[in-house]
């Protein structure tokens, strides 16, 4: 398994263009948020709402991500933990809208994609995902790690 050094420094490679990384910021969270809302409005087992209103496919996912956050850098999934639980608050929020919640999370997830690919235009490089669709995971550590490294603060698991 490649270590989250080796992750995110080949994301960054199609990543350099200033306003590609702006986008990026911009875009990426919505992305995550409006993932996070379309499988919250899938149908769950009744028992899954039994159990808490909480307990859904995105609540599931969002456990499965952090687990494998976990694997590459515990100092990323600790960060990422709030960001995310702070990004089912918003799922939850946007829910109690007068339309469906799956209505808005395609929007979102469109107009944030179309940022994406319109950086990526200016970057001249494809998405990292063509190669790889674990890097659909990795955009969101990417950005944190940026913040990390801001703060002066260690993410890479010691090297032995």
């Amino acid at each position: 398994m490649r270590t989250v050094d080796e992750w995110l420094d080949e994301y960054g490679e199609s990543h350099r263009h200033p306003t590609n990384k702006l986008l990026h910021w911009l875009c990426v969270p919505p992305i995550v948020l409006s993932v996070l809302g379309l499988l919250w409005a899938l149908p769950a087992p009744q028992s899954f709402a039994q159990i808490s209103p909480w307990l859904n496919w995105a609540t599931l996912t969002t456990l499965l991500a952090l687990a494998y956050y976990m694997r590459l850098s515990p100092a990323l999934a600790l960060g990422l933990a709030p960001i995310l639980l702070a990004l089912l608050a918003m799922v939850r929020a946007i829910e109690t809208l007068p339309w469906p919640l799956w209505v808005s999370c395609i929007a979102i997830f469109v107009v944030a994609w179309i940022g994406q690919f319109i950086g990526h235009a200016i970057e001249g490089k494809r998405p990292s995902f063509f190669k790889d669709l674990q890097f659909l995971l990795i955009g969101p550590l990417w950005l944190l790690a940026f913040v990390y490294r801001a703060m002066r603060l260690r993410y890479s698991p010691a090297r032995s």
